[in-house]
């Protein structure tokens, strides 16, 4: 397995190198001079190749692509062009927090009531509760998503008036707070993660138990000591706590949202995939030895059903930058998605090339966490790899 993964990260660093040259160039390849765009051409002509140079427009495209390579490996994205004179780098970092918060907490929401679902579905397949629910998943899987999003703001937000319509925070209510967007956002990511680390603990505890009363009082015990993890984590932040829930409350509309559109499709992929594991002849087998139905289910037709979905969850989590566009840009939330829409839309090159790179190097780490849990889900794929 580590020779495998040494292997991996050779190829990611090279492949990546490879997407971002081709990005570069990309942006590059873009009619017009940039530099016209953010340097006043009444100027004189002494200042403007000035300020070419301190924005690195002076030389050829392929010395600039040289230089940011250089940069790039140094940790140094470059200067924004319509954020000039704030590093790329420190424009991505306040960002990214946002993008990651809403994404993950919908992505997570989405895969586990989309799983749960589809696998109970598959094994009481037939019945008018499968047909109902799969005709709303196909519904909201193919639905529009803009409009929806529009319908979802217009219903609970400007009608019943029970959430804010868009942006991320109460501006009045912030004008005087001790902490930044940002610090609250990081506070409320480690809380999640505690918590899901919590519970991603007690299912792998749970499910090595053979005795189903003892595997059901682990379950209980540790999915409350989850929730109990993010009460007590909170309750020792009462100054910070206000403000959380301010940001949490502007956050419902688009995970909500986010939610409803993504759990069908997991839904549906787990659906079709527990269907064909239930035909494979060791679920045959398992019955035939008389082993109880909750287990054939659990343990042995919903693991194998898991892998695809495991695949679109990794990727899926992946690539919450480029897909947080729409979704940033209806509900005025202000993370990477929006930052790369509005840098790709008034040519800050640097900027775009830097959210750009963030996408590339979440699919790249993406892939290679896929193949590892593949290894680790399903036994036959470790063995074909050690021969």
């Amino acid at each position: 397995m580590l020779k495998f993964v040494s292997r991996r990260l050779v190829q990611m660093v090279g492949l990546f190198f490879l997407f971002l040259t081709l990005v570069f160039f990309l942006l590059q390849a873009q009619p017009g001079d940039i530099s016209n765009l953010f340097i006043d051409p009444n100027l004189p002509r002494e200042v403007q190749e000035q300020l070419r140079e301190r924005l690195g427009l002076d030389g050829s495209v392929w010395s600039q692509w040289a230089t940011y390579l250089t940069n790039f490996v140094r940790g140094n994205l470059g200067v924004s062009f319509s954020q000039y004179p704030r590093p790329v780098l420190d424009i991505i970092l306040e960002a990214l927090p946002r993008t990651m918060f809403l994404f993950t907490l919908a992505t997570l929401c989405s895969y586990i009531v989309g799983f749960s679902l589809g696998k109970h579905l598959a094994w009481r397949r037939g019945g008018f509760s499968e047909y109902s629910v799969t005709i709303g998943g196909v519904l909201l899987y193919t639905v529009f998503y803009p409009w929806f999003a529009v319908i979802v703001i217009l219903t609970f937000g400007s009608r019943l008036g029970w959430f804010p319509i868009n942006g991320f925070l109460t501006p009045e209510f912030w004008r005087n707070a001790p902490y930044s967007g940002n610090q609250v956002f990081t506070q409320m990511i480690l809380s999640l993660f505690i918590a899901g680390a919590i519970a991603a603990f007690t299912a792998w505890w749970a499910r090595r138990q053979k005795d189903r009363r003892r595997a059901r009082l682990i379950r209980v015990t540790g999915y409350g000591a989850s929730l109990g993890s993010i009460v007590v984590f909170w309750a020792l932040r009462g100054d910070m706590r206000p403000y959380a829930l301010d940001i949490a409350h502007h956050s419902v509309l688009p995970v909500m949202t986010l939610t409803l559109v993504a759990f069908a499709g997991v839904m549906l992929l787990t659906r079709g995939s527990m269907l064909e594991t239930l035909r494979e002849d060791y679920i045959l087998t398992a019955r035939a030895k008389g082993v109880p139905e909750r287990v054939i289910r659990d343990r042995h037709a919903a693991r194998n059903a898991l892998l695809p979905v495991v695949t679109s969850f990794v990727l899926g989590l992946a690539f919450i930058i480029g897909g947080g566009v729409v979704t940033e840009t209806v509900f005025s939330w202000p993370g990477m998605g929006l930052l790369l829409l509005g840098s790709t839309v008034i040519e800050d090159v640097p900027l775009a090339t830097g959210a750009l790179a963030f996408i590339g190097i979440l699919a790249l780490v993406a892939h290679l966490v896929v193949d590892i849990l593949y290894a680790v889900l399903d036994p036959r794929i470790r063995i074909a790899g050690g021969r």
